[in-house]
């Protein structure tokens, strides 16, 4: 039999970086036994985030995958990354999740960050519940915290328990429901009576949130009204039922450093989120049948067709590919054949494991809700369905946002190349979010990703795992030509040097096409003047000559070539002499008719705090940006549109990170090309003519 699955719980414990998810997630495993200690003071453990790029900067780079059993419940804690270069990950650990605990810090209240997670909470209508972290901190304010929830999210916030004491003086918590107060002593909980100082507080809050209750049920307001009490069963069966519609959001004080209201919170987990089948309730499992595109949906039981999504992969030099799996359907067995329908290939599954961290313990089998990980999966990455064979389902992939930030590498050891690029390779498994790629111009290796950090952290992985080294520099913006003018010239190529010569003869007009109109090519040569078979020849000296650019050597865009006359000879004309003519034409055509250098304008979005909104507006300005429109956000933000030269966002995310105290978050898409200044031009131009001048004297 696998686990009953009314008493299985799939958590991601979500928030902006430094709110504590990684300490309340070590509380949680350490209150329910399943390990003997929590690492002390603000610093992240061992348990969970336990990879050296994660210890060096203290904080969450990737999801984490743990587990433990609490009041004959199973409970699977994700916890995620809070730091904007990796909320993609997060996106991909709510896609499993069955419901979220998202914390927010009684200091600095609701962040940009935790914004955009709460959406992503909202792109699967995943129920969840707020804990109101560090009330043990100086200035912290629980009544704060809960009024920007309310503010932020646009829902009403309602407490399940209240702090006793705030600050350093931060004790213990009251529980609302069972209407009993809780203090830490050490490492264990005792009741107490509830403190005089808060019987006003406490009578309050608790009468707001029986009214709630009742409100949600007419049976219950009808009792409330004639002045009936609601029993304990009727709140919680209430809170459960309001909880998993979405209809206000519960909320918990205390501290993941103390430990304090943590097992308030996992009672909460228990009562207010769903099991896996409620989730499939309001998410049902659906995808689609890969044999014949039509929709395709599973039950989550144990007798359902096996459907299975993969939702993070690890790439370990030692033990190989780790795929992390949550069942929906089905069972999934050790040593056991299943189907990839992504790749269409069949994959051995070997041992299973349920994961805590680092620490693998293996199992025979995974039923529907469950979440483990298996290794050496040959065909299989991020995103993709394991399923039945014979009952195949394709279930929908996370879509991920573009990379926003590019930089060039190379190998700092000559001939390490291959090395570079395999590594590489192995990361882009690890981390979909990643984009590697050669660029066709400069030939440089660009690694792209979303954000400055995120590219240093994939660089530390590359020498640690894979022992190879880079250098990194800023990517070459990529410019383009063009022209404003119409021109004519003509490009005559004749050489002759003892034995057969090279004879080639032509005349071509070059006018602009509208911005994005690409190359245009038409014959117009009447009579034999230039044979038939040499002008596909003129041609293609002119496309090999727009891709190597004649002004500052980058690729020509957006010209229509006319060939219109020329000559041969019956003897001396090739093919190669014509290609050579009609590169020859299109260079001095080209510099006649009014050549221009285009540079790629992005379309910025960029969220900052109001208090920071005039600084990044005027900054955007310096940048040569055009501010399109500025609109209010939930939270007491800014969303900015801006279209902006992307030579002056290369290195953007440092700065606004620096300008918003790290509350600043952007994102941004290639938008067209525009001309460049003629003072900017001038100087890229001469930088090129010095590269290249260099190159052909090397």
């Amino acid at each position: 039999m696998s686990r009953d699955i009314t008493k299985i719980r799939n958590v991601a414990i979500v928030a902006h970086a430094g709110a504590g998810n990684t300490k309340l997630a070590e509380q949680i495993l350490f209150k329910t036994g399943q390990i003997d200690r929590v690492t002390t003071g603000e610093t992240t453990g061992k348990v969970i985030d336990y990879e050296p790029e994660e210890l060096a900067r203290n904080m969450t780079l990737s999801c984490k995958v743990a587990y433990c059993d609490y009041k004959e419940h199973r409970i699977n804690i994700i916890d995620t990354p809070g730091f904007v270069n990796f909320l993609e990950d997060t996106k991909n650990a709510l896609r499993v999740s069955d419901g979220a605990v998202v914390i927010v810090s009684a200091l600095s209240g609701v962040k940009a960050e935790t914004e955009r997670i709460w959406k992503y909470c909202d792109d699967y209508d995943l129920p969840r519940v707020v804990f109101v972290n560090k009330l043990d901190k100086e200035n912290a304010s629980f009544d704060r915290a809960v009024a920007e929830i309310e503010k932020v999210f646009g829902q009403e916030a309602i407490p399940l328990t209240l702090p006793i004491g705030e600050g350093p003086g931060l004790r213990g918590i009251v529980d609302l429901i069972s209407l009993k107060a809780y203090e830490q002593d050490g490492k264990s909980v005792k009741e107490v009576p509830i403190p005089s100082e808060l019987s006003s507080k406490v009578e309050e809050y608790r009468k707001k949130f029986v009214e709630k209750i009742a409100e949600l049920d007419d049976s219950l307001l009808e009792k409330y009204l004639e002045g009936g009490e609601l029993t304990e069963e009727e709140l919680r069966k209430g809170l459960h039922d309001a909880s998993i519609a979405r209809r206000f959001i519960p909320v918990l004080a205390g501290s993941a450093l103390l430990g304090i209201g943590v097992d308030a919170l996992l009672d909460s987990i228990i009562l207010a989120l769903p099991d896996p089948q409620e989730r499939a309730n309001i998410y049902p499992i659906k995808g689609i049948n890969p044999k014949d595109g039509s929709e395709a949906k599973r039950e989550p039981s144990e007798t359902a067709p096996l459907a299975a999504y993969v939702f993070k992969t690890t790439i370990d030099p030692f033990a190989g590919k780790i795929s992390y799996i949550r069942v929906f359907s089905g069972v999934l067995k050790a040593d056991s054949t299943v189907l990839n329908p992504n790749t269409g290939t069949k994959e051995r599954i070997g041992q299973i494991y349920y994961i805590l961290g680092k620490t693998q313990n293996p199992c025979q089998k995974a039923g529907h809700g469950e979440i483990v990980a298996t290794v050496k999966l040959k065909d299989t990455l991020t995103g993709h369905t394991l399923c039945d064979e014979n009952n195949p389902i394709l279930l929908p992939e996370v879509r991920f946002s573009e990379p926003i930030i590019s930089y060039a590498i190379a190998p700092k050891t000559r001939g390490d190349e291959e090395k570079v690029s395999a590594g590489l390779h192995k990361l882009l498994e690890e981390d979909p979010t990643l984009k590697f790629s050669r660029d066709e111009e400069s030939k440089d290796m660009i690694l792209s990703g979303m954000g400055q950090v995120h590219i240093e952290v994939a660089l530390e992985k590359l020498k640690r795992k894979f022992g190879v080294e880079v250098n990194l520099m800023a990517p070459k913006v990529p410019y383009r030509e063009t022209i404003r003018a119409s021109a004519s010239a003509q490009g005559k190529y004749k050489k002759q040097s003892g034995g057969r010569g090279q004879y080639g003869d032509c005349w071509i007009q070059i006018e602009p096409l509208p911005r994005g109109g690409g190359y245009e090519f038409v014959d117009k040569i009447v009579g034999g003047v230039i044979p038939q078979q040499y002008r596909p020849a003129v041609e293609k000296g002119i496309i090999e000559t727009m891709k190597e650019g004649i002004l500052a050597y980058y690729p020509i865009i957006d010209i229509k070539v006319t060939l219109y006359d020329g000559s041969y000879h019956p003897v001396d004309s090739s093919e190669m002499a014509f290609k050579i003519a009609g590169a020859l034409a299109l260079k001095k055509a080209f510099m006649d008719a009014k050549p221009v250098l285009l540079e790629p304008i992005m379309k910025a979005e960029i969220i900052v705090p109001d208090e920071t909104l005039g600084t990044i507006i005027g900054d955007l300005n310096s940048r040569r940006g055009k501010v399109q429109g500025v609109d209010p956000q939930a939270g007491g933000n800014q969303k900015i549109t801006a279209l902006v030269p992307m030579a002056e966002m290369l290195t953007y995310a440092n700065q606004l990170h620096s300008m918003t105290s790290g509350r600043g978050i952007y994102s941004m898409e290639f938008s067209h090309y525009e001309e460049v200044p003629s003072h900017i031009a001038q100087k890229i131009i001469e930088q090129r003519q010095k590269e290249r001048q260099a190159k052909a004297e090397e």
